[in-house]
């Protein structure tokens, strides 16, 4: 059964109501919809609690799509928690520090992609640092002048909305995916853009800020050769 993602509208949602539609092979937890991102992207899975009525408390460890579709999500719980059953009504919150650092991370990580115009052929988003790797044949990078441009386009405090496109749409424009590893979920009929007004466009499921400047100060850790043609630009939040 779809579930009702939240976070794609809002990312700024703490919690949310929500009912128990199904528990996995796995025991994860389906509910009607959830504040919950789902592991995906390079973004790892919330963490957070279900609480029922009746006061039982469920520690979620992970949330993760049980379809290749990316359309239904597990909440799994941790080791112990008590057992729901279909049809519980709970309400669902999500470790709000850690998700509001990776969504500040992540927004980063688009900016990056956008001082570094080239191939991205992975990456990682961390609630306090993340990385990509691009594919860039014998590039020289200088991690101050990376830092450089990145604080600039922080500091313009530029617009971050999300849109969506058909599937078609996607297609007739090749040149908005800048993931080789990654890529977007097709086959529903439509696609969610994420865009930072005059810098970035491409498609996305994560969440993220508002606004460039929420992100705060950034560093640049490390330029890394790993390969030929790949380098890996290593970024935390300051």
């Amino acid at each position: 059964m779809p579930t009702d993602c939240l976070f794609r509208d809002d990312s700024y949602l703490k919690s949310c109501e929500a009912r128990v539609v199904a528990i996995t092979d796995q025991g994860g937890i389906v509910l009607d919809r959830t504040v919950f991102y789902a592991n995906s992207g390079g973004q790892p899975g919330d963490t957070g609690t279900l609480t029922t009525s009746d006061g039982r408390r469920v520690t979620i460890a992970n949330a993760v799509y049980t379809d290749r579709g990316k359309t239904e999500i597990a909440h799994v719980p941790a080791p112990d928690a008590p057992a729901l059953a279909v049809g519980d009504a709970v309400t669902a919150a999500i470790d709000w520090d850690k998700r509001y650092g990776r969504m500040r991370m992540h927004t980063a990580l688009h900016l990056l992609s956008a001082v570094l115009p080239y191939a991205v052929t992975g990456g990682s988003v961390g609630d306090a640092d993340g990385r990509l790797d691009f594919d860039i044949p014998e590039a020289g990078l200088d991690k101050d002048a990376i830092a450089t441009r990145l604080a600039g386009m922080i500091t313009a405090d530029a617009a971050v909305s999300s849109r969506w496109i058909s599937d078609a749409e996607l297609e007739a424009n090749p040149g908005l995916v800048k993931t080789m590893s990654v890529k977007p979920p097709m086959g529903t009929g439509r696609v969610r853009l994420i865009e930072i007004a005059c810098l970035d466009l491409q498609p996305c499921g994560g969440t993220h800020v508002r606004r460039t400047g929420e992100i705060g100060a950034v560093q640049v850790t490390g330029v890394e050769k790993k390969g030929k043609q790949n380098r890996r630009v290593r970024i935390a939040l300051a």
